[in-house]
């Protein structure tokens, strides 16, 4: 029988943060610890920072992970690491409204690439590989909109390394061919013509691919499928409104149909990434449908 694990005070408060319990920390101890520690034995002495990119639908526990890795780099091994996610560079509520009156509706709702401010991302990115001081943006889902920049997270030191998860992180445009016909409703009902849905395959191209190509490890919690989406989606929105107070704005939160209707817009691209990512990730998690893992597979050589 495996030995309880004792949080830290960090441990704690990275447990109490995520709504976790320890068990986490043994689960993560097995699956996530040997990562950890090839990083640590890589960034030793490296001249520059590594760039760690996290894949994973929503609700597989990507932030949770990014948040474990953050803790364990700095705690267990002594790096510098700042964690961010795409999330919080969605563009402003108003930049969307207007991507919906220039381009298409369903550009209003935050999510697909197109919806990114991937200039700003690139800017952040790049201020941190050149061991600047920059502030990263922070997102409020509750409002559906930008933080103000004096809520932005300042990073005013030299970082080892730079952790990124997205749930579009990695994921490569389609072939045209399979843009023709309409995936689900949503598609069929709002997207008969495809504008939309080209949209977002060319901008992946046009300005999320060089985004991809800055990463150095590409890491992947691979869902059994589309299915389980719904439920960890339902989950995530009750632990998003279990933070909130009773004074916050909760008008950004979702309903069970807000959310069915909302991860419509995610399908078509998370259907492609979980057949086609894998093979372009270093290390794959296969999740179970309570999030558990069953397997780990190495594609790719970490360090070459």
């Amino acid at each position: 029988m495996e030995a309880v694990i004792k949080p830290t005070p960090q441990q704690q408060c990275f447990l109490d943060e995520n709504g976790l319990d320890t068990g986490y920390l043994q689960h993560a101890q097995k699956w996530f610890m040997p990562i950890s520690a090839e990083i640590n034995k890589h960034q030793h002495g490296a001249r520059r920072p590594l760039i760690v990119a996290i894949n994973g639908c929503q609700g597989s526990g990507k932030s949770t992970l990014a948040a474990y890795l953050e803790l364990t780099l700095s705690e267990n091994f002594g790096l510098s690491v700042v964690a961010m996610s795409m999330d919080d560079f969605y563009l402003t509520k108003a930049e969307r409204q207007q991507l919906a009156k220039s381009v298409h509706p369903l550009l209003a709702t935050r999510g697909v690439p197109g919806t990114h401010d991937c200039q700003l991302m690139m800017t952040v990115i790049g201020a941190l590989q050149r061991q600047e001081a920059t502030a990263i943006p922070r997102f409020n889902k509750a409002t559906d909109d930008r933080f103000e920049t004096s809520q932005w997270t300042h990073v005013p030191s030299a970082v080892d390394v730079i952790i990124v998860e997205g749930w579009c992180w990695g994921i490569s445009q389609q072939p045209s061919a399979a843009l023709s016909s309409p995936l689900n409703g949503l598609e069929t009902e709002q997207d008969c013509q495809g504008i939309w849905r080209n949209y977002v395959n060319n901008q992946i191209v046009e300005h999320y691919l060089p985004l991809y190509q800055l990463t150095d490890i590409m890491l992947m919690l691979k869902a059994p499928s589309f299915a389980c989406v719904k439920q960890w989606r339902h989950q995530q929105e009750q632990k998003l409104a279990a933070r909130l107070s009773a004074d916050d704005d909760r008008s950004g939160l979702m309903s069970e149909q807000q959310i069915e209707t909302f991860i419509s817009y995610f399908q078509r691209l998370t259907e492609h990434g979980l057949a086609t990512l894998p093979a372009n990730s270093h290390v794959v998690w296969q999740l179970q449908p309570d999030r558990g893992i069953s397997e780990v597979s190495r594609n790719k050589e970490l360090f070459l």
